[in-house]
């Protein structure tokens, strides 16, 4: 595959972290902001999707549970932003251990369900712990303060908030190129014989979701910040169903993918609701019928197949396939 190969090449990995420096020049700050957290959120369910085969609905637990951590931490403790975003990533991978070796042994839409329960669960406690999470009102003003600067500004927040969501996607793409990576994947495609080849699977799998969950608890807490608030909102069912249709409209199992979903998500939401019109689910929807109908490897998936099969009609038959003419007297 011609664009997996590159996406492991330094030119597009630079012209990547190139858009990311540029993004908040050519889009309104906090909108670019939820662009890399989205994207960021979308690689950690990718993760279990895509390389380890696996269809989760409960992840908005760890955005969501991370927000909330986030900004206690920011609220109460007066340590700077970093460290409330660190904590809510630890929290949700912590969190995503007993939800994981209760829900790994579980395979297709059992699985799907059992991580939908918990995620539900996670929702009523924040619902009914308003003493703490302050209920259907959220946390409100959470401060954006690093070492004494003041990150109000959306622009400089956006900058000072990159390095985590950078850290976040090269994590996700060093697993996905690792030996434990390639584990993920043969248990996707043959899990019969990864475990005749020794390898405990619910392991490789308890360990998989515990850092998708960490990921996406380090995205929700970068975009708690940026926002200044947690709401219920980042622990309801369709934040979860959100990520699951960026990773699809993007491209299951690339990575790549779901940056491009989460960008094209983003900014369709940004643009309908700017111009007044309520309904986004009919759009949004309406797209991802779409893509799926018509690009059934999601966006980059098609494009990688494509220029794969371009490439693989105009090289030339390699010397060993050619047929070999004896030389007759």
């Amino acid at each position: 595959m011609i664009l997996s190969k590159l996406a492991g090449r330094p030119f597009l990995l630079t012209a990547g972290l190139l858009t990311a420096l540029a993004l908040p020049w050519f889009v309104y700050p906090p909108v670019a902001m939820d662009i890399l957290c989205w994207a960021l959120f979308a690689a950690a369910v990718d993760l279990l999707l895509g390389f380890t085969g696996l269809l989760s609905f409960g992840h908005a637990a760890f955005w969501g549970g991370s927000a909330y951590v986030t900004g206690l931490i920011a609220l109460h403790s007066g340590l700077p932003f970093p460290v409330a975003v660190l904590g809510g990533a630890l929290f949700a991978a912590v969190l995503a251990v007993p939800i994981g070796f209760l829900s790994v042994r579980l395979r297709g839409i059992y699985f799907a369900m059992v991580t939908l329960a918990f995620a539900q669960m996670v929702f009523f406690v924040a619902n009914q712990w308003r003493g703490v999470t302050g209920g259907e009102n959220g946390l409100q003003g959470i401060p954006k303060e690093m070492f004494g600067l003041d990150l109000s500004d959306p622009f400089f927040f956006y900058y000072a908030g990159l390095p985590f969501i950078l850290a976040g996607l090269w994590a996700a793409w060093r697993i996905v190129r690792s030996p434990f990576g390639w584990v993920l994947m043969s248990i996707r495609d043959n899990p019969a014989r990864a475990r005749a080849l020794g390898y405990s699977i619910d392991r490789y799998k308890l360990l998989a979701f515990v850092l998708s969950a960490a990921l996406s608890g380090l995205a929700g807490g970068v975009f708690t910040i940026g926002h200044g608030f947690a709401s219920l909102q980042g622990v309801y069912w369709t934040t979860s169903g959100q990520a699951v249709m960026m990773v699809v409209l993007g491209g299951i199992g690339t990575l790549w993918g779901g940056a491009i979903g989460a960008a094209l998500i983003v900014q369709l939401h940004d643009y309908l609701a700017t111009a007044g019109f309520e309904e986004t689910g009919i759009i949004t929807g309406t797209i991802f019928i779409l893509v799926v109908l018509l690009f059934r490897r999601g966006i980059w998936g098609t494009a990688r197949d494509l220029i794969a099969a371009r490439r693989a009609r105009s090289s030339p038959a390699p010397e060993t396939d050619r047929p070999k003419v004896e030389a007759t007297v």
